[in-house]
């Protein structure tokens, strides 16, 4: 998955033990505690200046932003051709949520001369073309599952920042945002298991499988 690559691409780059904790996101460290990386500005030995951001922070902030900006346009996408009132619903809640994730996130990357990302990925990309190719019915089960994979990595990459990152106002913005994403994932699970039922029950009955007597 794209955010764990890029997490594990920019975290290759620095020593484990330079933060003084795991670099995995599956189980990230509590904290950072130990020793400051090389030019780590500090206000006192030991101790990180005001809004330092170490390498994690800067990966957060890519990928977050990344995954934030494709969550608006599918999210816009969505609203516009979904079948379902229940999907275009949850589609302009991805919109509102994100959008103020979304700027949220653009000050604080500001405030760290971090620069952001304007436009897709690939990985976004291909995303966005398989929704564009899709119809009807078909188009709101791909939205869905995009949702549900796409929510299950950012509450990975959220729990990421909570435990290896560095600056106090991102790890504070992942903190807050991680239960919004949560309910996210399950709402989009729900929708899922719903569409599916419904998928069931329309099927004609001469398709049902016969039962063996």
């Amino acid at each position: 998955m794209r955010l764990l690559t890029l997490v594990t691409i920019a975290i290759a780059f620095v020593s484990p033990a330079a933060f003084g904790q795991s670099t995995n996101p599956a189980s990230p460290a509590p904290g950072n505690p130990g020793g400051v990386p090389p030019g780590t500005r500090q206000s006192a030995p030991g101790v990180p200046a005001p809004r330092q951001t170490n390498q994690p922070d800067r990966t957060f902030i890519h990928a977050a932003a990344v995954g934030g900006l494709a969550e608006v346009e599918l999210g816009r996408l969505a609203a516009q051709r979904a079948t379902s009132r229940t999907v275009r619903e949850f589609a302009e809640r991805m919109v509102r949520d994100h959008s103020a994730a979304n700027d949220r996130l653009g000050t604080l990357a500001n405030t760290n001369g971090i620069a952001l990302p304007d436009k897709f990925d690939e990985e976004h990309k291909a995303m966005r073309a398989k929704l564009e190719q899709s119809s009807d019915a078909q188009f709101d089960r791909a939205y869905i599952e995009g949702q549900i994979i796409e929510h299950q990595k950012t509450a990975q990459l959220l729990e990421y920042e909570i435990g290896s990152g560095e600056n106090a106002e991102l790890k504070n913005f992942a903190s807050d945002l991680l239960p919004t994403v949560l309910d996210h994932l399950r709402m989009a699970q729900t929708i899922s298991a719903e569409m599916a039922h419904q998928a069931a029950t329309e099927m004609p009955r001469k398709e049902m499988p016969r039962e063996r007597r």
